[in-house]
């Protein structure tokens, strides 16, 4: 039996060296607003760079466990608020933009 992939809307970042430098989106380290009104760090992302900016690097806490993220991946939020990488070729073969 065959399967496609249901359409799903997910939020993406492309971390690169440039997109770095302006800034990590808001909704990649920090979570919602709790129910008391507070907005906290994610600490399930782990984001770096060293020699001046020169390298660039990180680690994401998924539900499969630690996975490396490196430059040019894509950090996703999925369907259900979890993190995960995604290496470039992949994400071009199975995400495209959303017009609005």
């Amino acid at each position: 039996m065959k399967y496609c992939k249901k359409p799903v809307e997910i939020e993406a970042w492309h971390f690169t060296k440039e997109n770095f430098k302006k800034g990590v989106p808001r909704w990649v380290d920090h979570l919602p607003v709790n129910k008391n009104g507070y907005e906290e760090l994610n600490h399930d992302i782990s984001l770096w760079s060293q020699y001046g900016g020169e390298k660039i690097g990180g680690e994401i806490n998924t539900l499969e466990g630690k996975m490396t993220i490196s430059e040019n991946d894509y950090i996703i939020k999925g369907v259900h608020g979890e993190f995960y990488p995604c290496k470039p070729d992949i994400f071009e073969e199975t995400y495209e933009p959303v017009e609005k």
